[in-house]
């Protein structure tokens, strides 16, 4: 294929990508459900069906950034406060899933091996918390419910990728028990002090730059950095990425200035969408060759074999929510947990959607062990989007109404906390222009204005915190403060935008006002 080819493609897959996220709301679908399909179409456009994705270009962009930016951006403290649920589900849950699923394998697949059903185990064995969130946040849970599930996402996608990079070593080279946990030893501790040594490293430096184009080429270089020279070493990248993510998100705030975080978080939220949408495209347009290859295979056996997989899957996970949890509440000492209410445990069974990392594994398959074709590279691509799928569909359209059957809705903490940070930086600015006054850097008048601002949000957010705990209604009249907040802005943009476009003002000052308009942007509770 000529460079001219390959760019035209890369065009159309951003086309449909583009496409997917205009119709799946409208559609009120989950984006991979439209987007698989529309991968699927595209491959039968002529010259569409040769594209084949290379397993380590995979691995080596898509990969990085999206383990980089979920541990960026967890939450370390509420993590650790649910440690012991986090640690039983991203480790026990995972493994006991992935050998579950690789069971079914080879039970309805006798001709598969075990170290490719273990592979395909590991694949679909991490959830995407993304996925969950999303249908979490919109219709409401408690965030204990929301802070397992995100932790449990973190650690598991690299308990996932060391099983399954160790069942691709055993698939062309038999290994032996003792051989596989010094294969593990040195991965894991060879990813974590590899990641951590890179974690500080690029503090050091970007304490040094001062360049605000600089500080973002350094963020988004930052995962490729610590996930391929780890690999190369013969390391666990995914490890390496996730402990320089979670170090850099927990101790870095400091080293950017706001205009660069919100720049650095919109480039990033866009980023980790294209590369999940794209990897959906994929799928789709793999699924050509895919479905191709696996029809010389009985259709009976080969819907019960996916069937087989995708209640190995789901089933897995309930039980343990269900049944396993609340044993393990009886352990002694440090190994007893807190299972929490069964309510948000069904919740967080039924939770656990794969997505694009399941994909992003699947797709990272090897093309061929020991020089000849990898027979059954296609047969577990397709049962690894059988279960992505499902749990995307099944899961994810039902998670609502499951909610609401069983009562599980959002607590007043985060409200709270809202409130709570709001009443504390409203006086520390009041604080300050007691002190300006003072200093006589600013007259009173001015001071006045502003002060009247900060007076009014403490006064609203003490109302909060007074209410929020025996006035139902608190919730709504607070939310509305924000979306009351965020109109007002956009009118401000709206009049802004109207001078500019009149030339009453030039560039450089709209483009300032607006950044700071962007700044004073309030999330929505």
């Amino acid at each position: 294929m000529s460079a001219e080819h390959y760019v035209l493609a890369g065009l159309v897959i951003v086309l449909m990508v583009l496409a997917g996220r205009v119709i799946a709301p409208r559609l009120r679908l989950p984006d991979a459900i439209v987007l698989v399909p529309l991968g699927f179409a595209v491959s039968f456009v002529p010259g569409m069906e040769s594209i084949h994705v290379d397993p380590d270009v995979v691995l080596l962009v898509f990969l990085p950034p999206l383990i980089y930016n979920a541990a960026f951006f967890s939450a370390p403290r509420e993590m650790r406060a649910e440690a012991r649920p986090i640690v039983a589900l991203a480790v026990g849950m995972t493994l006991v899933t992935a050998f579950a699923v690789a069971a079914a394998a080879v039970y309805l697949l006798p001709d598969t091996a075990w170290p490719a059903a273990i592979a395909l185990g590991a694949a679909v064995a991490p959830t995407d918390a993304v996925a969950s969130s999303a249908v979490l946040k919109r219709v409401g849970a408690p965030k204990r419910v929301m802070t397992i599930l995100e932790g449990e996402s973190l650690i598991n996608d690299g308990v996932a990728l060391t099983l399954f990079s160790l069942a691709v070593t055993a698939m062309a080279v038999p290994l032996t028990p003792v051989d596989g946990v010094v294969e593990l030893v040195k991965v894991v501790a060879g990813g974590l002090a590899y990641g951590f040594v890179v974690a500080v490293a690029v503090t050091w430096v970007r304490t040094r730059l001062h360049d605000d184009n600089t500080q973002l080429v350094v963020a988004l270089l930052t995962p490729f950095i610590a996930y391929v020279p780890a690999e190369l070493m013969g390391f666990s990248g995914v490890l390496a990425a996730v402990i320089a993510g979670f170090y850099l998100g927990t101790r870095g705030s400091g080293l950017l200035p706001p205009r660069v975080r919100v720049t650095g978080q919109t480039v990033w939220k866009g980023l980790v969408m294209l590369l999940e949408s794209v990897l959906f495209v994929l799928l789709g347009l793999q699924l050509h060759e895919v479905l191709t290859d696996v029809a010389g295979l009985p259709f009976g056996q080969l819907a019960a074999a996916a069937v087989a997989v995708i209640v190995a899957a789901i089933g897995v996970r309930m039980l343990w929510e269900v049944v396993v949890s609340p044993v393990m509440r009886r352990l002694p000492g440090r190994l007893r947990l807190d299972s929490g209410p069964l309510a948000q445990r069904v919740v967080i069974g039924w939770s656990g959607m794969r997505g694009a990392i399941s994909l992003a594994i699947a797709l990272s398959l090897p093309l061929t062990l020991e020089g000849e074709e990898f027979g059954d590279r296609n047969l577990l691509i397709f049962m690894a989007a059988s279960v992505v799928l499902a749990t995307l569909i099944g899961q994810g359209m039902t998670l609502p109404l499951l909610l609401r059957r069983l009562g599980v809705r959002t607590d007043s903490r985060v409200l709270q906390e809202i409130a709570s940070a709001e009443t504390a930086m409203g006086r520390a600015a009041m604080d300050r222009l007691d002190e300006l006054i003072a200093d006589e850097r600013v007259d009173a008048d001015t001071a006045r204005a502003h002060r009247q601002m900060h007076e009014l949000l403490v006064t609203r957010a003490r109302e909060v915190l007074a209410d929020a705990d025996t006035d139902p209604s608190t919730l709504d009249r607070a939310k509305e403060t924000f979306v009351v907040r965020r109109e007002v802005g956009a009118a401000q943009r709206l009049a802004l935008t109207r001078l500019y476009r009149k030339g009453e003002i030039g560039h450089d000052v709209y483009q300032n006002l607006q950044r700071e308009l962007d700044l004073k942007e309030p999330p929505l509770p």
